[in-house]
């Protein structure tokens, strides 16, 4: 397994370092709202064209388009750019990641983040890394004393379901950061630095190395409702592990309309209507 992670390691950093020669050059709209830079394209363009150097039966999948081989046994999942608005905007939260799955289990992932240096690793079975040092997720037990983060679409925030999740965990936690990129999230709660992400509406792309490297560094990933987790899924929950049953008790009540903390002025979500 180890040429899969050194290829992916030599290629995120090439797609790095054409993400910084990129910068401050602009951006259009994808769809009414979802920005999308040359710097995406660029870096996708790069990233494919590396992979099918490396592992020619191999299937690929991108945010940006590309595809080659879907069907194969072995898919690298690709965001050329993870964190795209805040890119755009000069916001200092973005990446490069790609990971490998088999038959939708992921093996391989790698999310690079090139204004850091930092480079988060992780192989099945073989433990998470920064820069080439093990990480492992914190050591918090409760929600009351933990740092958590999550993150909402491009359009209509303020009626998203996540809206409520947001409030109850913000007014139960140390707080809720809403960076604006998925797999530094990830990244971050592998790493100690969170002690839990959730999300709705993420690709596989998204969160497919970042999960990994959960758990590799001794974390827990399922459903919001405890499902085994799910690359193809609606939702997702990440944590160190410690707090995974607190927090999925918390979100059961969520879902069931039953808050701990009133959110004045918006009504409670028609869970049927968001999730069908």
């Amino acid at each position: 397994m180890d040429k899969f992670l050194d290829a992916a390691i030599e290629i995120g950093r090439e797609a790095g370092q054409v993400l910084l020669a990129h910068r401050g050059i602009g951006f259009e709209l994808k769809g009414a709202y979802d920005l999308v830079t040359a710097a995406d394209h660029a870096s996708e363009q790069l990233i494919m064209k590396r992979l099918k150097e490396w592992f020619p039966t191999h299937g690929i999948i991108a945010e940006e388009g590309g595809r080659a081989e879907p069907e194969a046994e072995l898919i690298w999942y690709v965001d050329p750019l993870d964190g795209t608005t805040n890119f755009a905007h000069g916001f200092p939260m973005w990446n490069v990641t790609l990971a490998l799955a088999s038959r939708d289990q992921v093996i391989v992932g790698v999310i690079y983040d090139p204004l850091n240096r930092e480079l988060f690793t992780a192989e099945r079975g073989a433990g998470a890394r920064l820069n080439g040092a093990p990480i492992r997720v914190s050591k918090t037990t409760t929600l009351n004393d933990s740092l958590l983060a999550t993150g909402f679409p491009s359009r209509r925030r303020h009626q998203n379901v996540n809206i409520h999740f947001y409030y109850q965990v913000a007014m139960l936690t140390h707080g809720v950061r809403r960076g604006g990129s998925a797999a530094l999230d990830l990244a971050y709660t592998a790493c100690g630095r969170l002690e839990g992400f959730w999300e709705f509406g993420l690709n596989p792309w998204d969160m497919a190395a970042g999960t990994l490297l959960v758990e590799e560094a001794g974390g827990q990933v399922s459903g919001m409702r405890g499902e085994t987790m799910d690359l193809h899924g609606r939702y997702v929950l990440a944590d160190n592990g410690l707090i995974h049953a607190e927090t999925l008790v918390l979100f059961d009540e969520i879902f069931e309309g039953r808050y701990r903390h009133n959110m004045p002025g918006l009504p409670a979500p028609d869970w049927e209507l968001q999730h069908g």
